[in-house]
């Protein structure tokens, strides 16, 4: 159970940043003794022989010693993973949480800004605001589709160091028109910001960037292995031209990433036709749902391209708190934005699960 958090003592309040008193932390449900469909996390855990395997191998490391040269065969191998272009490099976060902060701090510019469509991921945002930085947010149009002519259009009013394109985008799972975004990468460079192509739900995708970056030198492309299936080891990348990963890279902590996080991305990265299947059964289990889903009466989806499914009901609230009661958690998002009202956000579980969510759901409508 979450304690109330205590009144800060007035003579602190001058010492906290006033915009940061105001905001909301970043909220956590609790999921204790819930089926856990809220989070897009891969709900499949490491067989029991690889379970045992990883074991071994983390109890050897030397937990004495600050994170080593090691780092750098992850780099390597996260590099072979995603076929990164010739010309490029590669730079590590705690997650792509970190990569977006980091990001920020290095483009905190005079007049700087960050521009992203809306509704999207919260932390790009957060980012700019924790950092001083503008944000900009346009509105998707009613169907989750990219506003070309606002995008375009901001982009010219504000000239923006950094424009976020998510691919699929979270939390609408859907991905854009590739004519639009390859114009609004155009409008973009021709003003001398950045474009970070955040590709965080790749493995469920149908198509990634990758091939098409390396025709533009302002374009970043960023990744994660949370989606993989290791949201617990907190590994997110960025890829992009050598001199700009360079210049970004220099505001990154040092061992930002432990030697378990490492050492636990490169098994997993050695195993990955494990965590292959595990996509391919959740893309198998993500088209049962839709239809599903769409068969229930008063309940309309979107297309997904993600391990998440955009849902919308008579009444959010009032469904949300039935599925939590019949111990199903998924995520609220009917208040993020406008055009998300009546919105649940749904994480493709296993069979089980998802037969667990629609039953439940079905008696909560």
């Amino acid at each position: 159970m979450t304690l109330p958090i205590p009144r800060l003592d007035p003579k602190f309040q001058k010492l906290i940043r006033q915009d940061v008193q105001s905001m909301h932390a970043y909220a956590i449900q609790d999921s204790a003794g819930m089926v856990k469909l809220d989070a897009m996390e891969n709900p499949h855990r490491l067989p029991a022989a690889l379970q045992a395997h990883l074991g071994q191998r983390l109890g050897a490391l030397a937990l004495n010693r600050y994170p080593d040269g090691r780092v750098d065969d992850l780099r390597k191998a996260l590099a072979d993973h995603a076929r990164m272009p010739e010309g490029f490099d590669l730079m590590l976060g705690n997650g792509s949480d970190e990569l977006i902060s980091l990001l920020a701090m290095a483009c905190d510019v005079p007049g700087g800004s960050i521009l992203a469509p809306l509704p999207g991921f919260v932390m790009y945002a957060m980012s700019a605001r924790l950092q001083g930085l503008q944000f900009i947010g346009v509105d998707l149009t009613p169907d989750f589709e990219l506003d070309e002519a606002g995008m375009l259009a901001a982009i010219a009013a504000h000239k923006p160091s950094i424009t976020y394109l998510s691919y699929p985008n979270n939390p609408t799972a859907n991905l854009w028109s590739d004519t639009a975004i390859e114009n609004i990468i155009d409008a973009v460079g021709r003003q001398g910001g950045l474009v970070v192509m955040d590709e965080a739900y790749q493995p469920f995708s149908s198509k990634s960037y990758i091939d098409r970056v390396a025709r533009h030198g302002h374009v970043l492309l960023m990744r994660t292995l949370s989606k993989f299936g290791l949201a617990g080891v907190r590994i997110g990348y960025m890829m992009g031209p050598q001199a700009l990963i360079a210049e970004i890279d220099k505001v990154r902590p040092p061992y930002n990433i432990s030697v378990l996080n490492y050492e636990c991305a490169l098994f997993a990265l050695e195993h990955q036709d494990v965590f292959a299947a595990q996509a391919e059964e959740l893309i198998m289990q993500r088209t049962f749902l839709l239809e599903a889903l769409a068969a229930l009466p008063g309940v309309k989806v979107w297309k997904s391209d993600a391990n998440m499914i955009l849902v919308r009901v008579p009444d959010a609230s009032h469904a949300f708190e039935g599925l939590k009661h019949r111990k199903v958690l998924v995520k609220n998002i009917s208040k993020m934005h406008f055009l998300l009202s009546n919105c649940l956000r749904v994480t493709v579980g296993t069979a089980e699960e998802n037969a667990q969510l629609l039953a439940a759901l079905e008696q909560s409508l």
